[in-house]
């Protein structure tokens, strides 16, 4: 017999996952739960283990294609033979499927035998062409008539790719004019982070604010904790004390540390910290979070950002390192950015932005010294947190980085 693996439902609601890369071939024999093809959805990369064992006969994507929710993506055979029983012919009426195309591909007769699959035929289309919903309103919003567009799919509909064929045809340079333009596909982390940006940006409104802050006794104290065996072998970054500042900080300023729900008009205030640490990876802007991060000392909290970010760049961060955030650190400064301001992640109240850290002349003690400088800034929701609120919030952070030992008396 042949089992049909389908592309199961991923969490989270998402409908489609793109196809990353084949672990097997046709041909191959595969063992129970093996790992048969990575795929990428708008969350996470994730490694598909194969549900049957037996012989790989045939492979229904390729690889870089998107790929439906419960679309068919591998035949496997597992060296049985079916058995189908005779009985008298009996007159059946087929009945059209309204939803998808055609008719039902296979019928059980009243002793459960099998049938054979009668050949699928698009219903009659009454002169529109055939497109499912998605389609339809893509050529809506880009003013195409779907009847000038060449159809290939299976049941003779216009897919998204003869859209986008069409479309590239429509816009070919004419006139021996070269246009010398690269397009890539928006898909993957990619799509979804412009669509929660998008839906933050204009959902919350959103309040910045900027503190420019001496950081030098910071930097000192990072030099002498890299040199005690306590940190020896730890990767000790200016991000790492200032993720601890950030904590102790929301001790005294929990409205930063919570979510408007606007389906039961409440706030709600988290009483654990999630970290999140937005991050640059090959596959787009990820934002995964350090779970419980408020339990953890200068030490761990290390050490977690750089397992964090090695993983991330990795391209390993899992869907649950992705959810339940409950505030962000993006830390500019890596790209010698002085600063910025932040767009929140989608569910969170705050984010802070942590820009390069200078030696710049400086006001201390009464004389001009050259000391080192940073601008933080912080966005925040002000639906949950008041200007005031958000004000004591940065300022608490920057007189922790300002002077360590604030610490130990905010602590």
């Amino acid at each position: 017999m042949t089992n049909s693996f389908r592309l199961p439902d991923l969490g989270e609601g998402l409908t489609e996952a793109e196809l990353i890369s084949w672990s097997v071939k046709v041909g191959d024999t595969i063992a129970l739960n093996q790992v048969i093809a990575e795929v990428e959805t708008a969350k996470a990369s994730v490694e598909l283990p194969s549900p049957f064992a037996g012989t790989v006969t045939a492979l229904h994507a390729d690889e870089g294609s998107t790929v439906q929710v419960g679309s068919v993506i591998i035949e496997i055979s597992d060296g049985s033979t079916e058995i189908v029983t005779e009985e008298p012919a009996e007159k059946e009426e087929r009945v059209p499927v309204l939803v998808g195309y055609g008719v039902a591909g296979e019928g059980v007769s009243r002793r459960g035998n099998r049938r054979a699959a009668a050949p699928a035929s698009p219903p009659p289309s009454n002169g529109r062409p055939l497109a499912s919903p998605p389609v339809r309103f893509v050529a809506k919003q880009q003013g195409i008539d779907l009847a000038d567009v060449s159809a290939t799919g299976a049941h003779g509909e216009v897919t998204r790719d003869d859209l986008a064929a069409y479309t590239e045809r429509d816009t070919a340079p004419v006139s021996g004019t070269v246009k010398n333009e690269t397009r890539t596909p928006i898909k993957g982390v990619r799509k979804h982070t412009a669509a929660a940006m998008v839906s933050s940006a204009f959902t919350a409104p959103h309040v910045t604010e900027f503190i420019t802050v001496d950081v030098t006794p910071s930097v000192e104290l990072l030099e002498k904790l890299r040199g005690t065996k306590h940190f020896r072998d730890i990767k000790l970054t200016p991000l790492a004390l200032v993720a601890k500042a950030l904590l102790v900080a929301l001790r005294s300023n929990p409205s930063l540390n919570s979510e408007w729900d606007e389906q039961n008009q409440e706030i709600v205030t988290k009483n654990y910290v999630n970290l999140g640490i937005a991050a640059a990876t090959p596959r787009g802007l990820m934002v995964p979070n350090i779970k419980d991060a408020h339990m953890l000392g200068l030490k761990d909290v290390a050490q977690a950002l750089t397992e964090l970010t090695v993983t991330a760049k990795e391209g390993k961060t899992g869907q649950a390192d992705l959810a339940d955030g409950t505030i962000t650190i993006t830390n500019v400064g890596v790209f010698g950015v002085d600063s910025g301001t932040p767009i929140l992640n989608p569910g969170e109240a705050a984010i802070l932005c942590f820009g390069a850290i200078r030696r710049q002349p400086w006001e201390f003690e009464g004389e001009i010294a050259l000391r080192s400088v940073t601008t933080l800034s912080l966005s925040f929701d002000h639906r949950l947190v008041d200007g005031e609120q958000g004000s004591r919030f940065l300022a608490d952070i920057a007189s922790i980085l300002a002077d360590p030992m604030n610490l130990v008396a905010l602590a």
